[in-house]
């Protein structure tokens, strides 16, 4: 079974720059062709007396995990308890239409900035530190000092685990009220991701408004509408 991520990047980065309340951030749907870009925020408190600093285990949260090496199961039963034991957490959306006309970066920013801006007014004062999953800072462009970039961060690192699984669970949930809206895509199960059934749907129904329309779909048609 994969390890759990901890807080021991957290408490590195604390060591560093004296951070106490740290964001970890994380997106969902950056590939897919269908339904929005997700990013999940979530905020941990490394002077919590129940962090167990020479492991990073913070017992409350022990087993969360990059969501990708969760079962669905897992991460439904994870999604409540993070909600629950996080400081505060935010889900934030950008639509399909947005990633149309802004591109898949600026609608990846904007969602991350909506949910770093929604956790700090749940805490009532600004986080320390963020933590970002990839190799840049994707977040901001580098422009902010207390934006950290950590590859695999959201494998390693227990805000970030915490706050793809709160992503990945909340951008399931919408695509499979998508599917039901329209169904044949297999949205239910692919999530709008690029699958055979996906693929062929498209070339036999055409794109649905849930597509991101400025993506090689593979199809100029516009689906009728359901019931049509």
């Amino acid at each position: 079974m994969p390890q759990s991520a901890t807080l021991l990047p957290e408490l590195a980065l604390a060591a560093e720059t004296g951070a106490r309340w740290i964001a970890g951030v994380d997106e969902v749907g950056r590939g897919a062709l269908a339904g929005p870009v997700t990013v999940g925020v979530a905020v941990l408190d490394l002077a919590d007396p129940a962090v167990e600093r020479e492991t990073g285990v913070l017992a409350v949260l022990d087993g969360v995990r990059d969501s990708k090496l969760l079962t669905p199961k897992a991460r439904q039963r994870w999604a409540p308890v993070i909600a629950e034991e996080a400081p505060a957490v935010s889900v934030q959306h950008s639509a399909p239409e947005r990633i149309d006309t802004a591109g898949i970066s600026s609608a990846l920013q904007e969602a991350g900035l909506a949910g770093l801006r929604a956790v700090e007014q749940r805490l009532g004062h600004p986080v320390d530190a963020v933590i970002v999953d990839g190799s840049h800072d994707w977040l901001t462009g580098g422009s902010s000092a207390r934006v950290h970039a950590m590859v695999k961060a959201d494998a390693r690192a227990l805000s970030v685990a915490s706050a793809s699984v709160a992503a990945k669970v909340e951008r399931d949930a919408l695509m499979e009220r998508l599917a039901v809206e329209h169904p044949g895509y297999g949205w239910e199960s692919n999530r709008g991701y690029g699958s055979a059934v996906h693929r062929a749907a498209l070339v036999e129904h055409g794109a649905t408004v849930a597509h991101r329309r400025s993506w090689n779909l593979g199809t100029d048609r516009l689906a009728a509408p359901r019931g049509a």
